[in-house]
């Protein structure tokens, strides 16, 4: 994957889950950094160009490396496969969606 193909991925995907957790969640993003307040902490979810990765760092569940899988169309956790938006769905208890541009 190119630097500008993950830029506009990893873009794409903050924007979304902006947008899908706003209305429930105070929900910040400036330069690549989603900052998500809530009753039970604050997640940080940016992206990591070097790794061309995007991060998670959740009150929940901790910290989380996840890459584009290209062939499922999803961010799968680097360290055990799981679905990023599978993941803050539940912990937010809301559907959250994207897909690749």
């Amino acid at each position: 994957m190119t630097d500008s193909a993950f830029e506009s991925l990893a873009d794409s995907l903050l924007a979304a889950l902006e947008e899908a957790i706003a209305d429930h969640a105070d929900a910040e993003l400036q330069g690549g950094v989603l900052t998500v307040e809530g009753d039970e902490g604050t997640w940080i979810v940016n992206k990591h160009a070097p790794t061309r990765q995007v991060w998670l760092s959740s009150p929940k569940s901790g910290a989380r490396h996840y890459a584009f899988a290209a062939d499922a169309g999803k961010w799968l956790d680097t360290r055990g496969g799981g679905d990023l938006l599978e993941v803050l769905s539940a912990e937010f208890g809301l559907p959250i969606r994207w897909s690749a541009p």
